[in-house]
């Protein structure tokens, strides 16, 4: 009579070929997390923006997006893209975060990412949809380990007219 199942000399080996093919793949599986988590950071900063681009041209007011760790309020001592940023209907025009004007969005930081973005109040734009700020003004998502020799950064441009760009560079440590 036959035996049903494997023997232990055969489980070992599967268990062996297991071991070399995990050892082998986790880091290139790695730099793949790392380029995915990129990726979805840099969508949502797109969608942010967009969000606060239609909004003023819907309003026919304004709306900004700007960092933000509390979901209430724009910057302050210590805060950082990183922490998060949110999305407001601007509705005096200031281009300022102002108390009871409506918050349209929170994004929370990631971790393991460096987010930079403008150190002002943040990206605003007018009625019309056009930036507050004639000059171009950057945002950038890379992982926090990444080496200059490493293609992982993606640095976002807005400009004028609220046009977004995304340009793949070498991250900056």
């Amino acid at each position: 009579m036959k035996d049903k199942g494997f023997t232990l000399v055969e489980l070992m080996v599967t268990l062996a070929v297991l071991g070399v093919l995990v050892s082998v793949g986790y880091p290139s599986f790695q730099g793949v997390i790392r380029s995915n988590r990129v990726a979805t950071t840099t969508n949502e900063l797109v969608a942010s923006v967009a969000l606060a681009r239609s909004t003023a041209i819907r309003t026919s007011l304004g709306a900004g997006i700007c960092k933000s760790n509390d979901q209430n309020s724009c910057g302050g001592d210590g805060v950082s893209w990183n922490d998060g940023w949110l999305v407001w209907e601007d509705s005096n025009l200031n281009g300022k975060k102002d108390s009871g004007e409506t918050i349209l969005s929170y994004t929370q930081g990631r971790s393991n990412l460096q987010v930079d973005g403008p150190a002002s109040e943040g990206i605003t734009f007018d009625g019309r949809g056009r930036r507050r700020n004639a000059a171009d003004q950057q945002l950038s998502i890379q992982p926090e380990d990444c080496q200059a020799t490493e293609q992982l950064r993606q640095v976002l441009t807005v400009n004028y007219s609220g046009q977004v760009r995304s340009k793949k560079s070498a991250c900056v440590p």
